[in-house]
């Protein structure tokens, strides 16, 4: 089974070249973040005709995650128990909940398409936002692990954190600012701590997962590796390889961001229909 993240900064915009890479890369999951609509502005059709399922969590035309799957999609919830909100308050005082979390079981194995909040400046609120929001991610995820301990389970997405240095092209260009603070980096090796593998780096794959459409930072190399696939031991036990698909930052009218994709070994419902040969 062929697992893939991808922030496709906007599906309606870019809904050719992610149906092309499923399709070219025979992916069978693909978590999207950043798609950019509500669920009825989705563009299932196209996503169907090419034999795929898609759920779709959006608000408004930011943010929104998803998943479009060829194998059947189970267990399918929005958000995770004690996510917090942003914004302007209600009359009850709760602040609204943002399209950030989609979680869903596909052949026993639990995903999550996560689009963590960017945090903006260290002294914005939304920085404050973005490490409770991930505090209570981590809280979640415990719970779920305590509840199913033989499951293996996957946090995909954008994590807006670039964890270590050589995940950055430039230290000093980012001293004093988001993703690479103390505080960001501490809230990603949390899960760490808690028993999950950065999958793709411990099969040894290296590489960038973003780079800014200004100033040439591609051409340069100039980029961020913020884009991860945090699994369990469990998990970890199924993958047999792992990539980065840097060339889809290519062409026209690329995302910024690329898919990061693992390949499980494990036996599907699609294998059923496959001839037998002898």
């Amino acid at each position: 089974m062929r697992i893939a993240t991808w922030n496709v900064n906007s599906i309606r915009t870019r809904k050719g070249r992610v149906i092309d890479y499923l399709q070219s890369a025979d992916i069978d999951v693909l978590a999207m973040q950043e798609i950019k609509c509500k669920p009825e502005q989705f563009p299932y059709e196209e996503f169907e005709e090419a034999g795929y399922e898609v759920i779709a969590h959006g608000l408004n035309q930011w943010n929104g995650v998803a998943f479009a799957s060829r194998l059947p999609i189970e267990d399918v919830v929005d958000g995770f128990d004690g996510m917090p909100g942003f914004g302007k308050p209600a009359e009850d005082g709760s602040l609204p909940l943002e399209a950030r979390a989609l979680g869903v079981t596909i052949e026993g194995v639990r995903l999550w398409s996560l689009y963590v909040p960017n945090g903006r400046e260290l002294d914005h609120p939304h920085y404050h936002y973005k490490l409770e929001w991930l505090n209570a991610l981590r809280a979640a995820t415990a719970k779920r692990r305590e509840e199913h301990p033989d499951e293996p389970l996957a946090l995909m997405g954008d994590f807006n954190i670039a964890p270590l240095d050589i995940d950055i092209w430039d230290p000093a260009f980012f001293e004093g600012k988001t993703h690479t603070s103390q505080p960001e980096r501490d809230a990603f090796n949390a899960f760490l701590t808690d028993g999950l593998v950065d999958v793709t780096r411990e099969l040894g794959v290296e590489g960038y997962t973003y780079w800014d459409y200004q100033q040439l930072r591609f051409p340069r190399n100039e980029g961020m590796r913020i884009d991860f696939i945090l699994g369990s031991s469990e998990f970890l036990e199924l993958v047999n390889s792992a990539e980065i698909a840097r060339d889809e930052r290519k062409g026209d009218g690329p995302s910024d961001h690329v898919p990061v994709m693992v390949e499980l070994d494990t036996e599907t419902s699609l294998d059923d229909d496959m001839p037998m040969i002898f």
